[in-house]
């Protein structure tokens, strides 16, 4: 692949101490993601696939390694810069979808483009094209209390994608909802991610999910594997 890549983790490590006991999560961890490819992250509960997401994200900081994004080495730079770069190139999509109850669906996407700086009437196009994309066009106005737990998760992702990041990082996105729905919204996201040409990591559980991406990685002892290998 000649593109450069969009995310790249290097010999990630992360240890929590416990008392006297010192755990280590990750041992090493690398990845490299391109710009329109889907990575599926499975593992067992517990085993750091959230840790590793906000490492990823720049959230927090790894013991050792080094985070790359478009590029740059994140590991001494700034919490300014690393504020900057989280807004202006990555994307966040949780398994609960923090949507802010007080605010339309609308609103809820406007909200970050307004923080980066986009002006309301730009931001209110983008938000408004983002949401039909994602079969709301009829919701706009609804407050997530109004809205069906698929209804508030593709509001979720529309979010996510509203300041057109790089890099996408997903965790357990459809974890919360029932099978078929789960399935709906995550056609609706691979088709956003695809068409938004972003690099993709989406942690899951659910195999039938993890299958349809371009390549699946596991979490595995603190490291990444390809998923079956060993």
């Amino acid at each position: 692949m000649n593109k450069a890549p969009a995310l790249a983790l290097s010999g990630i490590c992360r240890r929590f101490r416990q008392g006297e006991v010192v755990l280590e999560v990750l041992r090493g961890a690398e990845v490299v993601v391109y710009p329109g490819e889907i990575v599926a992250m499975i593992g067992p509960s517990g085993a750091g696939k959230s840790t590793l997401l906000h490492i990823a994200g720049l959230l927090e900081r790894p013991d050792a390694g080094e985070v790359y994004i478009a590029g740059e080495a994140c590991g001494r730079i700034s919490e300014d810069r690393r504020t900057r770069l989280r807004r202006e190139h990555l994307g966040f999509v949780y398994q609960y979808h923090h949507l802010l109850p007080e605010f339309t669906a609308l609103e809820n996407v406007i909200l970050p483009l307004m923080i980066a700086g986009v002006p309301r009437r730009q931001a209110a196009e983008r938000a408004g094209t983002l949401l039909r994309l994602m079969g709301l066009a009829g919701r706009v106005t609804h407050r997530p209390g109004q809205l069906s737990g698929g209804e508030q998760q593709r509001v979720a992702i529309a979010r996510a994608l509203a300041n057109r990041p790089r890099v996408l990082l997903a965790d357990e996105p459809t974890g919360n909802l029932d099978p078929a729905t789960a399935g709906a919204v995550f056609d609706e996201l691979l088709l956003m991610v695809r068409q938004e040409g972003l690099a993709a990591l989406i942690a899951t559980h659910n195999p039938d999910l993890a299958a349809r991406m371009d390549r699946v990685i596991e979490l595995r002892d603190g490291q990444l594997v390809a998923a079956g290998a060993g």
